[in-house]
């Protein structure tokens, strides 16, 4: 499966959607995504996981540079539509607890658009 990642802007909201393996060789545009996100106005992002089939643990660390990244700004992360194999990944490194995880994307969007 390739990978793909579109982001964007909406309601003071920044959204990216990720699709296919996030892996070494890809988490670097993932994180070439997130940072714009970091340095405009936006009060929050959420990470669309809902079509990523795979992620290994440069993905991973990349989803914890996110996290950090928003809490230094005070901005709000949310990880939404985790597919199984992305939860269990989160799950056996105990991420699964530090994250803010919606169900669906929509979930997250309603969570930031009311703070």
């Amino acid at each position: 499966m390739s990978f793909k990642i579109k982001s964007e802007e909406k309601e003071n909201i920044g959204v990216i959607i990720v699709e296919g393996e996030v892996d070494m060789f890809t988490s670097p545009g993932l994180r070439d995504k997130l940072v714009p996100f970091f340095e405009k106005g936006v009060k929050g992002i959420i990470v669309n996981l809902s079509g990523v089939s795979f992620m290994d643990s440069s993905g991973i660390a990349t989803l914890v540079e996110g996290l950090q990244w928003s809490k230094k700004y005070g901005k709000k992360f949310i990880l939404a539509g985790l597919g199984t194999n992305v939860m269990n990944a989160l799950s056996l490194t105990k991420l699964d607890n530090v994250f803010n995880i919606q169900k669906h994307a929509d979930d997250a969007y309603k969570e930031l658009s009311k703070s």
